[in-house]
């Protein structure tokens, strides 16, 4: 018997996927068990591209759970993009993204959504950015991305330790009236602030990669580091200088009363 979906979720949980055949059975048992007491969710689960099975794996476990949904990308686009794609998607007002990975135990979810599911959410609220304590990354990968946080921080200043965290929770709409740019997810903070509305950080746990290895250098995220940064630094300024907001938070507010 086919189970209906429900009409609208409270939570959306976007998961980008590349070459994660091994991870994705035993992140999603995790999560339904981090869930269970929860609030009502779907999870949008987004193959970018893989090579792998991680697709068919994908489309088994969402034919035996109706709050799965899978999105595939002909080739692989990268992460920003899937998370983009993800939330288009997504039937819920109130997003959390994680990594395919299985580094970001979803244990952590329902206290990082807490507070934008409050009755007494402050109106301009609309992102909580995780922040991982106790990495479980090997020593090279901590020191690249300790100093990459470093120069981020004293450029944006955007007051965020761990922006490379996958975890983060956010309202839809405001997400979807940033900018967007290729590695757009690791600005996130900085983006949000730049639009007005205000950022809170929650500490979240971090475990070691299940199985198979990243799909990031840190050569590579340096290359593009530096680019980036300097864009991102450069539509801060820009909005500092008055560009109009099309969608402003009072306007997302009354538009999804």
């Amino acid at each position: 018997m086919k189970t209906l979906l429900i009409s609208r979720p409270t939570v959306s949980i976007v998961i980008p996927l590349h070459n994660e055949e091994g991870n994705v059975a035993p992140l999603i048992a995790d999560l339904r068990e981090a869930m269970a007491d929860g609030p009502d969710y779907e999870v949008v689960l987004v193959d970018d591209g893989s090579t792998d099975s991680t697709q068919s794996v994908c489309l088994g476990l969402a034919a035996d759970d109706h709050r799965l949904r899978v999105i595939a990308h002909r080739q692989a686009y990268g992460q920003s993009a899937a998370i983009h794609s993800g939330v288009q998607a997504a039937r819920a007002q109130i997003i959390t993204t994680m990594d395919g990975d299985g580094q970001n135990p979803p244990e952590n979810i329902p206290r990082l959504v807490a507070p934008l599911l409050a009755s007494g959410r402050p109106p301009r609220l609309a992102l909580i950015a995780g922040q991982r304590v106790g990495r479980r990354d090997s020593l090279g990968k901590r020191l690249a991305s300790r100093f990459a946080n470093g120069l981020r921080s004293r450029v944006l200043r955007d007051g965020t330790r761990d922006t490379g965290c996958g975890l983060k929770a956010f309202d839809r709409a405001a997400y979807l009236a940033l900018p967007f740019f290729n590695h757009q997810h690791r600005y996130l903070p900085a983006l949000f602030a730049r639009d007005g509305w205000e950022v809170a950080h929650q500490d979240v746990t971090h475990a070691a990669r299940l199985t198979g290895e990243s799909n990031y250098t840190n050569l590579g995220r340096a290359i593009v580091g530096i680019s980036d940064l300097a864009g991102v630094a450069w539509l801060i300024r820009r909005r500092k200088l008055g560009t109009p907001t099309e969608l402003t938070p009072a306007l997302i507010q009354r538009e999804t009363a």
